[in-house]
């Protein structure tokens, strides 16, 4: 009976020593110590914005500023994407963004809080600033998702201004691409794709948003990932968030971004985490369709602000701000080139 009486109190011991150690020490096997568990805490780094291709630098600037100004991170994630929205130059999201195989630039955005308020919008036209629609979805209805029609209607009786998004250099572009009419994505060649952001705040909070005009020359009224909570975009306070980019179909059919945090829960790296859905869906599409255009990649930001991008293909790459190095750009690591 003592020995008995001693196992339990002694296993009772360690399960509390386990539970007063906050997340922020992650749970990993110690190299070299098969099975042998890592709890000791790691220090924070906060805030952290990260932001997907060249046009997150910019984004980022804005972001960081109205997040240093000590404005609400969901503001500072709006006004920092609404950077690239309002951009005629970044031919992949909002104004000046390619149409679909109709000719009407249609929309897709949404954005996440910590607590897991989410609001989203699709196949949105008309409207410049969907993240900003997406925003008033999550604070001023019961729903997380808008599509269409309806989620004009409710842009409109929020006072959001019906405009045409379409420029000429777009307008030029798809009339050329008519000549043919092929569908054959093609991502990340000129750098531009989705801009999907992850935030960490001083608070040590984690939020998050996503926008963008979907593939060029789709077919009309496709939504990709990017409005889709658990396949763009995913967070869960406790553990970290993730975002993606690429073509939304490989990651929709994966739930790419809800799996980069759920192994972030089990312990792994933001990076390895973002490594191995990568190559979960390299494996799933290796003999697929879709396989000889096909790019997705990934970030990721856990709770001590340590973060990471990982693309299938090479070209990927990401914007980074903090307060140790500032803003700056960082090429994602990649598991093949576009020539293999």
């Amino acid at each position: 009976m003592s020995n008995r009486r001693d196992f339990i109190k002694k296993a009772t011991l360690g399960a509390a020593a386990v539970s007063s150690v906050g997340f922020s020490g992650f749970a990993k096997e110690k190299e070299g110590k098969e099975n042998t568990i890592d709890f000791s805490p790691k220090k924070v780094k906060k805030p952290v914005v990260i932001s997907t291709w060249n046009h997150g630098l910019p984004a980022n600037q804005e972001t960081w500023k109205q997040l240093k100004a000590g404005k609400p991170a969901l503001d500072a994630i709006e006004a920092g994407m609404k950077i690239p929205e309002a951009d005629p130059n970044v031919r992949s999201v909002g104004y000046g963004g390619y149409p679909d195989r109709e000719g009407k630039v249609t929309l897709d955005a949404c954005i996440m809080d910590h607590n897991s308020n989410c609001g989203s919008v699709c196949f949105l036209q008309g409207i410049m600033h969907p993240i900003s629609v997406a925003k008033r979805v999550l604070q001023n209805t019961p729903h997380v998702m808008l599509a269409g029609q309806g989620a004009l209607q409710f842009a409109l009786s929020e006072g959001f201004k019906e405009e045409n998004l379409l420029t000429p250099e777009s307008e030029k572009d798809w009339k050329k691409w008519l000549e043919d009419s092929k569908y054959k994505p093609v991502i990340n060649i000129e750098n531009h794709d989705t801009i999907s952001m992850l935030m960490l705040d001083q608070e040590g909070n984690l939020s998050g948003g996503c926008t963008t005009s979907g593939a060029a020359w789709k077919m009309h009224g496709r939504v990709g990932d990017s409005p889709i909570i658990g396949a763009g975009l995913f967070l869960d306070n406790e553990v970290g968030a993730a975002a993606a980019t690429g073509l939304g179909e490989a990651v929709i059919r994966t739930a790419g971004s809800a799996m980069v945090v759920e192994l972030m829960r089990q312990g792994k790296s933001p990076f390895d985490a973002c490594k191995e859905i990568t190559e979960r869906i390299y494996n799933k599409h290796k003999n697929h369709k879709d396989m000889e255009y096909l790019q997705v990649g990934f970030i990721a930001l856990n709770k001590n602000g340590e973060y990471a991008g990982y693309s299938l293909r090479s070209g990927f790459n990401f914007a980074v701000s903090d307060d140790e190095k500032g803003h700056r750009m960082e090429d994602a690591k990649f598991k093949m080139s576009w020539d293999k």
